[in-house]
């Protein structure tokens, strides 16, 4: 029976020393996890146990540390969850978030899997869905098409315009002739003109300038008139009223006036024909709300339009929300996708595939699918990789213990045989 026990001590040991072998080569690869060796006694009805046995290999899940790479596609989890891959209709799950880009726009690692997500609803430029079973992702290389100002937002600009300007003082006024479509042009008289960029249909910059002008009565009132790249149209003509206290209280524009708190902003349009023929027609709301009239300079305190040219992809950049992030020469960023991450109720469970992959079993549990940062799962950290979570000394430390067993239990053999001899010499 001796013989028995001690076999089993050393096959235990032995199976102790694959594990912590495969720990150490382990202990450089991104995303892996350490695993240890769970021994059990083995008892038949009797005193003396029959030896041990190893009742299972458990994989530790715990987070490794964190190493900043510099590089935009190497991603890593701070807190929980597993990247989702697809290879060929196989679905994996990985700590390791080194990925590439192909030619066709895939992110993948480096045995070829796509990473997993949420994708665009339609077209390459629309929104992002959330939710519902993720897809492969793909980076759609498509030139950013232009955007007309006036699509969304229009121009929001917000002015002071100095109450102490004198309209009846010659010296402070000055004129400007623009094309109106006239042979001669119109003088146009200002004592405040500000210029701003913008952008026709076709992505053309275009040079919009605002003139004011105070107006000698009523009190507090100033013109406005606006030009495109020199052309001036008077149908964009309006007025703005400032209350007593410099507020903006009332806009006039084509008769009609409106105030406080439901005014109505000058709205601005040019024709394809004053655009050159080219550009479908211009238009675009001029919100002039925070605008005011105080005793200082006349200056321009902010400004923001809506427009944009095209632009060619230049790269991309990865969230902590997981959410691909196209960027393009055009300064504009839109998304691409983004990345979805998967947990498991009991993570212990999952089977080891090779390759820093894991499959789910019926033992880890169904997946459970979200965001990055939302509930249970960690955020994502562009330019960073979690190393493998083994603890060298450790391993180290158990190798000489493991060792040491092997050794004790072939010791026992040796033993063993020797107390046999010992009898087999008996006379």
């Amino acid at each position: 029976m001796g013989f028995s026990q001690a076999l089993s001590g050393v096959n235990a040991a032995s199976q102790q020393l694959d594990v912590v072998g495969n720990n150490i080569a382990n202990s450089q690869t991104t995303g892996f996890k350490s695993s240890s060796v769970q021994f059990s006694d083995v008892f038949a009805n009797s005193k003396i146990g029959l030896g041990t046995r190893v009742a299972g290999v458990v994989q530790d899940f715990g987070n490794g540390n964190l190493e900043t790479t510099g590089r935009n596609l190497d991603l890593a989890i701070s807190g929980t969850g597993f990247y989702r891959f697809e290879q060929e209709g196989q679905i994996g799950y990985s700590r390791n978030g080194q990925l590439t880009m192909t030619a066709d726009g895939d992110l993948v690692n480096a045995q070829g899997a796509k990473i997993m997500g949420y994708g665009l609803a339609g077209g390459p430029f629309s929104e992002v869905v959330p939710g519902g079973q993720p897809v492969a992702l793909n980076i759609p290389a498509n030139d950013m098409p232009a955007q007309a100002t006036g699509t969304a937002t229009g121009v929001q600009a917000v002015y002071n315009l100095n109450q102490a300007t004198d309209p009846t003082d010659p010296s402070k006024l000055n004129t400007v002739n623009l094309d109106d479509g006239s042979a001669p042009g119109v003088d146009v008289d200002y004592h405040y003109s500000n210029s701003f960029t913008v952008y026709d249909s076709l992505g053309n910059q275009r040079n919009a300038t605002v003139y004011f002008e105070k107006a000698a009565a009523p009190a507090n009132t100033w013109n406005g008139k606006v030009a495109l790249d020199g052309f001036y149209d008077a149908n964009n003509d309006f007025t703005l009223g400032f209350d007593t206290n410099g507020q903006l209280s009332s806009i006039e524009q084509g008769g009609t006036t409106t105030t406080q708190p439901n005014l109505t902003q000058p709205q601005v349009n040019f024709t394809t024909a004053q655009l050159g023929g080219d550009p479908a027609d211009l238009g675009f709301e001029l919100n002039l709300q925070g605008t005011t009239q105080f005793a200082n300079d006349s200056t321009q305190n902010s400004l923001v339009q809506d427009g944009y040219t095209s632009g060619t992809l230049v790269g991309i950049t990865i969230a902590d929300d997981g959410t691909i992030m196209r960027n393009y020469t055009n300064e504009k960023s839109v998304a691409a996708g983004q990345i979805a991450l998967a947990n498991f109720r009991n993570p212990e469970g999952l089977k080891a595939a090779g390759d820093n992959m894991w499959a789910a079993t019926a033992e880890s549990g169904a997946e459970v699918v979200g965001t990055a940062g939302v509930g249970q799962f960690g955020s994502i950290e562009s330019g960073t990789l979690e190393a493998s979570n083994v603890d060298l000394t450790k391993e180290l430390v158990d190798l000489i213990i493991a060792q040491r067993n092997y050794q004790a239990n072939t010791n026992s053999i040796r033993t063993q045989s020797e107390v046999m001899d010992q009898i087999a010499q008996l006379r």
